[in-house]
């Protein structure tokens, strides 16, 4: 059996109290804080605004996620809802950049365990696969003065 790679909307559930569709109206982007307030027992209110900023999110041990460019936290989200405002330090709403063909991604991996299901969009700065922008040029020989 094969395992799916998570989502927001597969990962955030509520707790066992709760019926299973008890966020079923909640959008991808929302259940991290449905999530946050019932594991830390405080209110917590998704911030209004939106930062004009855009993140890439990626596949980190079978999750896709996306990382605060404010605080450095992460949590996981959803191409089904490409938004992202961080729970921990409040930084506002922010466009997340998937892949054109997520499925496509996601199939690409299932042959590994999922601890090893690993992605980075090719555009994303932080990607540590990224070949340089601009190749440095070989210095050649040093001119004598």
């Amino acid at each position: 059996m094969a395992i799916d790679i998570l989502r927001a909307e597969t990962f955030y559930l509520p707790p066992p109290t709760m019926p299973a569709d008890a966020w079923a109206d909640v959008p991808p982007a929302e259940l991290v804080w449905r999530w946050y307030e019932t594991r830390t027992g405080r209110r917590v209110i998704p911030p209004e605004g939106e930062t004009g900023e855009s993140y890439y999110a990626r596949i980190n041990q079978n999750r896709w996620v996306a990382d605060c460019s404010s605080c450095g936290s992460a949590q996981v989200v959803s191409p089904a809802d490409p938004r992202y405002a961080c729970v921990e330090c409040l930084w506002g709403w922010s466009a997340l950049v998937f892949p054109e063909d997520v499925a496509a991604v996601e199939a690409s991996l299932m042959h590994l365990k999922p601890s090893l299901r690993n992605w980075w969009h090719a555009d994303d700065p932080a990607n540590p696969d990224r070949p340089p922008a601009d190749p440095v040029p070989e210095p050649g020989p040093l001119s004598e003065v």
